[in-house]
């Protein structure tokens, strides 16, 4: 599957309707960025089960903003509608298949129980 462009309009549906989704935040001027797309759009092609999504940070500042994107590239991974991975800076193509192979393997039962009990100890603080 190609890459989909996210922007405001189809975030939320995106992110709803599919249990895995990698965001690659991007900009045309960024080489950096340049750099990585071709191991972002093969991975995209090899995991067919999962949405592959580039946002543009200059054409969805609001996007971009929301995640406190400060360097580019970034990829953000959304699971079940939890993010659960961001990191800045371009990966090489060993170390996004990592990534995805991990994502794949999380127990998002666990995931959620962590994330309360944070919430809860927040709560408390």
């Amino acid at each position: 599957m190609p890459t989909l462009e996210i922007t405001a309009d189809n975030f939320n549906d995106t992110v709803e309707q599919n249990a895995i989704v990698f965001l690659d935040f991007w900009a045309a001027w960024c080489g950096p960025c340049r750099n990585f797309a071709p191991v972002y759009e093969a991975a995209a092609e090899a995991n067919q089960d999962i949405v592959f999504g580039k946002i543009d940070t200059e054409a969805q500042q609001d996007l971009a903003a929301a995640f406190q994107i400060r360097s580019i590239p970034t990829i953000a991974v959304i699971r079940e509608g939890v993010m659960v991975f961001r990191e800045s800076g371009a990966l090489p193509a060993s170390a996004l298949e990592q990534v995805i192979q991990g994502v794949r393997g999380l127990d998002m039962e666990q995931v959620r129980a962590e994330i309360a009990a944070q919430q809860a100890g927040q709560a408390q603080g």
